[in-house]
């Protein structure tokens, strides 16, 4: 049988966006490769275990706060659009992240680049 532990975080490490998972105190938990490799210059994966607060401007604390306060009202709430990165051409979104019960365990920033794929389909050269 397989495990779906390692499946997930298989799924997690081969996203070409960074991936930085927090619980709700706002630590960070996880990072894949992409995101430690994006977020070097500030300490790569020696953030995991730090706050995510720390990393953001006091205007970024509190909509990050706001946004978990309201996902914290309803099982239903569990996406907000954030920001558009003109540069990057991407979108990014905050999601909650819920167990099995709709309880919200911890949280994460979702980028969804707008470019499209330059790699040819089914390309297994």
């Amino acid at each position: 049988m397989t495990d779906l532990n390692v499946v997930y975080k298989s799924v997690l490490e081969a996203d070409k966006a960074a991936v930085v998972i927090c619980d709700l105190n706002h630590t960070i938990i996880y990072m894949n490769p992409v995101a430690i490799n994006r977020y070097e210059k500030w300490g790569g994966k020696n953030l995991v275990g730090q706050s995510l607060l720390n990393c953001h401007n006091e205007k970024s604390r509190e909509m990050i706060l706001k946004v978990l306060e309201w996902f914290g009202k309803s099982k239903d709430n569990n996406i907000v659009y954030t920001s558009y990165n003109e540069k990057e051409n991407k979108d990014v979104y905050m999601v909650a992240l819920r167990n099995d019960d709709g309880e919200l365990i911890a949280y994460y920033e979702k980028h969804e680049y707008r470019n499209r794929e330059t790699m040819k389909m089914y390309d297994m050269n």
